[in-house]
């Protein structure tokens, strides 16, 4: 059987030794809910347990001793009096669910610090602490001041309903019908009959606070209707004014459009608002405009998975409207580590609602407050993306640059965090952006997060910070110049998120010649032939623009030139047959850069851009292609080649005169070699080649010789070394062409050492 929708209360005396009572609260939706029928996302029920807590004598502290409790995941410590606040510490600690595990100490934020008027209690911030099913508070007095009276505990089940914050926001059908409530949670203590009637409070029991009566709305807030929970959660430039129809009694301020994109926002449909906790009309801003963005953190447990975000937000919700006597979640925006952002209070995201999250500042600022504590640990870097992307948004709408300061009036007096006060009426010259610290006496937004907040404000206001030109890539770079033949890919990067940057600009001679999204991180281009400027320019959604310095690229698609054609020539050194040595030469030239000489055959190696010559080796009797190519720095080429072939003569070959007597020994070319002292004798040979080396063994004894090439003498070589040698190319000789040569060695007889032993000649042809 459905019932309407409406509140339902129970308590029961608490076990023996409790001090105060245990009362339970179901706050009704969908029971165990999530899902309408249809599939539509829906309310979700949450339950909540309160317990008294036991104070000392002279009131300056409480506890409330380990226990069993009934599942919970959240929980804070509240008191009657809304306007006091515990100056001292206020500590718990859980168990979680089903295991005997205990956290360690959790310390609670003193005093929620939001101020909703006409608030029904006092409370710390809420803490969200998992799934738990134990429970242990301690508090402690400042400087033995005495505490606050109704001290409870309050611990809240957010229910376990399917909608998660990944449901499109607009998942509900407009004009989908509210579905009917179920009966009341099993959870109520069972009485032993069936009266049909609402479970009434147990009369031995002192104080029943969570039954309190939600206080009316302010008379000098403006009220206006429960908004569509059909918020779409995709961008939109500009914003799409709210479309829910106000009651006529209702004048709902309009939603201007934004100089920055709207995020994607997860409605509260989509995250499981029970709306019949909170019937109150949502109020709106006095003036209707927004001046300044309040951050928070949620001063709780970071350890919440991303997929628990949505009961998170259900849990402060139930804490700020059954727990505190709020009519509404005090934040107007919610965040959660993987940068989900979430609406808090009614009235429209696009509509200038009155939060109740910075006392004294409601009236002229919007809410957005990170789930989980970060005193000591920033949050996460999407989370951040999504406060500067939603304070961007909304101070957009009210043309409030997000780096700017704002001038607000106080609407009552109060201390900041740091010690300042001020007096209801004083105007506060605050950033626009800033902290709850800049205007009440709490840590929130934690130290590390407010650390952050410059950063946030740079991202939401703009331009790119970070922009840096990491390199561009055509063909190489030497020094800070590229070449190219024509194509450049240019890499870059960002420190402020892809999310807040409209797009990226490719700059060539200060023109933009490539367009991309602001997630991309390198682009293409295709330059003339010439010398160019390449540079990056960022536009953040603001229209702010940021250039990187501009680096020189030259594109040029002429080849290189081999201004002097590889050749060979033989040189002096060591002969075997099957590695003759010899030198290859060469010269190539580039109109722009060259860039290096690869030899490719008969075997690889590269060489600079001034190298003109390397020395190699070859088989005998085989013929060999050395093939070159040029590179310019663009990737421009040219190659060119040349063929050879050494040939050795041996000693026995040579015309001979005088006396010569033949050597045998494996050092020798061959296995022999030719010796003479006699002065004037000689060998001569002939050949059709370019290149010729002669080529004979050495000792300390070995004397001289004249050499004579086509009847001409042309040198007079000493064989004499001071260590032994054989088959040593001692003397060479090249022409520009192939032509038939004879060389002609004749003994000098030197005095005290006229032998000379020779192997014969090579030559190249």
């Amino acid at each position: 059987m459905r019932t309407p929708r409406h509140f339902w209360k129970a308590s029961a005396v608490v076990a023996a030794g409790l001090s105060g009572a245990l009362v339970l609260q179901a706050m009704t939706g969908q029971e165990g809910g999530g899902s309408r029928a249809g599939g539509a996302p829906g309310p979700v029920t949450s339950k909540a347990e309160t317990t008294e807590l036991r104070v000392s004598g002279d009131g300056t502290s409480a506890a409330l001793g380990k226990r069993d409790t009934g599942p919970f995941s959240m929980l804070g410590v509240t008191w009657s009096d809304p306007s006091a606040r515990v100056g001292g510490t206020v500590e718990v600690r859980t168990r979680a669910a089903g295991t005997q595990n205990w956290s360690r100490w959790l310390t609670l934020d003193g005093d929620s610090g939001q101020g909703e008027s006409g608030a029904a209690r006092g409370g710390t911030e809420p803490a969200w602490v998992g799934p738990s099913d134990g429970v242990e508070v301690r508090v402690d007095g400042k400087d033995s001041a005495r505490l606050p009276k109704g001290l409870r505990l309050d611990m809240v089940d957010p229910g376990s309903g399917e909608v998660t914050a990944l449901e499109p926001a607009a998942y509900v059908a407009e004009g989908a019908e509210e579905s009917e409530e179920p009966t009341p949670s099993t959870t109520v203590p069972d009485t032993g009959t069936d009266t049909g009637t609402e479970p009434q409070p147990d009369a031995t029991l002192t104080e029943t606070p969570a039954s309190e009566t939600p206080p009316e709305p302010s008379p000098s807030e403006p009220t206006a209707p429960e908004p569509s929970t059909t918020e779409p959660s995709v961008p939109v430039t500009p914003s799409a004014p709210d479309t829910s129809s106000p009651t006529p009694s209702v004048s709902v301020p309009p939603a201007p459009p934004s100089t920055a994109p709207r995020p994607p926002i997860t409605s509260r449909a989509a995250w499981g608002a029970d709306e019949s906790i909170s019937p109150e009309e949502p109020g709106y801003l006095p003036d209707g405009k927004i001046k300044a963005v309040v951050v928070h953190h949620t001063a709780e447990s970071n350890d919440y998975t991303c997929e628990q975000a949505p009961a998170v937000v259900r849990g402060i919700y139930a804490y700020h409207v059954k727990q505190l006597g709020w009519k509404d979640l005090g934040y107007n925006f919610l965040v959660d580590k993987c940068g989900t952002v979430y609406e808090g209070r009614k009235g429209g995201v696009d509509r200038p609602v009155m939060g109740a999250h910075a006392y004294g500042f409601n009236s002229e600022t919007t809410g957005i407050s990170v789930l989980g504590t970060y005193t000591s640990t920033a949050p996460s870097t999407a989370a951040m993306t999504s406060v500067a992307r939603i304070a961007a948004w909304k101070l957009g709408q009210y043309g409030v640059a997000p780096t700017s300061t704002a001038t607000l009036t106080a609407g009552d007096s109060g201390r900041s965090y740091t010690g300042k006060t001020w007096a209801k009426g004083d105007q506060l010259t605050l950033p626009a952006i800033h902290g709850h610290r800049d205007g009440y006496n709490t840590q929130c937004p934690g130290d590390a997060f407010y650390n952050k907040l410059a950063t946030v404000r740079t991202w939401a206001g703009g331009p790119v910070s970070g922009l840096t030109l990491k390199s561009v890539t055509g063909n190489s770079t030497s020094g800070t110049t590229t070449y190219t033949k024509a194509a450049v890919t240019v890499n870059w990067s960002a420190t402020t998120p892809a999310a807040l940057i409209a797009k990226y600009e490719l700059l060539v001679d200060g023109k933009a010649v490539a367009t991309t999204a602001g997630t991309a991180a390198s682009a293409k281009a295709t330059l003339t032939a010439g010398t160019h400027q390449v540079a990056v320019r960022a536009v953040h959604q603001s229209g702010r623009t940021t250039t990187t310095s501009a680096v020189t690229v030259v594109a040029e698609a002429t080849a290189p030139a081999f201004t002097t054609k590889p050749n060979l020539a033989l040189r002096t050194g060591t002969v075997n047959t099957a590695a003759v040595p010899l030198t290859l030469k060469w010269k190539a030239t580039d109109g722009v850069a060259l860039k290096e000489v690869r030899l490719t055959a008969p075997t690889a190696k590269t060489y600079g851009p001034t190298t003109t010559s390397a020395s190699h080796t070859a088989k005998s009797g085989a013929a060999t292609t050395w093939s070159l190519k040029a590179y310019d720095r663009a990737g421009n080429t040219a190659t060119a080649s040349v063929a050879g072939t050494p040939v050795i003569l041996q000693e026995s070959s040579a015309t001979k005169s005088g006396t010569w007597t033949t050597k045998s020994s494996s050092s020798y070319l061959g296995g022999k070699s030719y010796s003479s002292s006699s002065k004037n004798a000689s060998l001569s040979w002939t050949f059709t080649g370019r290149s010729v080396a002669w080529t004979v063994s050495r000792a300390t004894t070995s004397g001289q010789a004249h050499i004579y090439v086509d009847g001409t003498k042309t040198a007079t070589v000493d064989l004499k070394s001071s260590t032994t040698k054989y088959r040593d190319a001692i003397w060479t000789k090249t022409w520009s062409g192939s032509a038939k040569h004879t060389i002609k060695i004749v003994v000098v007889g030197t005095s005290g050492r006229p032998a000379i032993t020779t192997d014969g000649i090579v030559y190249l042809k």
